[in-house]
């Protein structure tokens, strides 16, 4: 592991978040970590997340290939190049991440950008809507809160399994491509990573779930599987509306 600067060091240090936290600890103490030790060792189901995690703290790490337990060649990660511009521009990122989500938060409500559901403040997480890996955070020496979007856990997850699934995300890296996607503005999009799909993502909450209640129901007694059912209600009242 090469040497570390100072400056980065302490930026290493001052990430608090676990995950991104407990891959950093284990590349400092041994110089990498592999998709082995993050499954098995710390539990980490799916490791380019927890990667991603890191590198979305301005950590800069680099993907090579070694051999598993099995023989099979896995991916592992280490720290990449460390550039002094790029921690100059990091800095006072963590007061800019509250600056970012009081924004968001007052131009579009204290809600999920995808299941549109209202939620407590601490259960919203600030996610780039353009990928990190794909975009970084723009030229600009100010993030700007029009690049970030506010997701629930759930919503996080499935747009990390999704982005991390594209083309575009692993070889293209076109950002005008995941501008038009749904996981950057489902309000009006053109493709699904990629793929010619449309996608409604509906939540109950609150007195509504009565409703959903009576749907899963009414469903039942069809022998249908609700997301059919309410997709038939749906296309059933499109067609009236003709």
């Amino acid at each position: 592991m090469p040497d570390i600067p100072a400056e980065w060091l302490e930026r290493c240090q001052s990430v608090t978040a676990k995950r991104p936290r407990t891959v950093i600890d284990h590349i400092l103490e041994h110089g990498f970590i592999t998709t082995e030790e993050l499954k098995d060792k710390y539990g980490y189901n799916h490791p380019p997340r927890a990667v991603r995690d890191v590198r979305e703290q301005g950590i800069p790490l680099e993907t090579f290939r070694v051999t598993g337990s099995d023989g099979r060649k896995i991916a592992a990660y280490r720290f990449g190049d460390f550039q002094p511009l790029r921690i100059r521009k990091l800095s006072g990122r963590t007061g800019l991440s509250k600056r970012l989500k009081d924004a968001l938060i007052a131009q579009y409500g204290c809600r999920c950008f995808i299941y549109r559901e209202v939620m407590d403040e601490r259960e919203l997480q600030i996610d780039h809507r353009v990928p990190y890996e794909v975009g970084g955070d723009g030229d600009g020496q100010e993030l700007n809160p029009e690049d970030f979007m506010l997701l629930s856990a759930s919503a996080n997850r499935a747009k990390s399994w999704s982005c991390e699934h594209c083309e575009n995300w692993n070889s293209l890296k076109d950002r005008k491509v995941c501008l038009t996607c749904y996981w950057a503005f489902p309000e009006n999009y053109m493709h699904v990573a990629t793929r010619q799909i449309r996608r409604i993502d509906l939540v109950w909450q609150g007195d509504e779930a009565a409703v959903y209640e009576k749907l899963k129901s009414v469903a039942h007694d069809l022998g249908k599987e609700i997301p059919e059912f309410v997709k038939e209600v749906l296309e059933r009242e499109a067609k009236l509306l003709e």
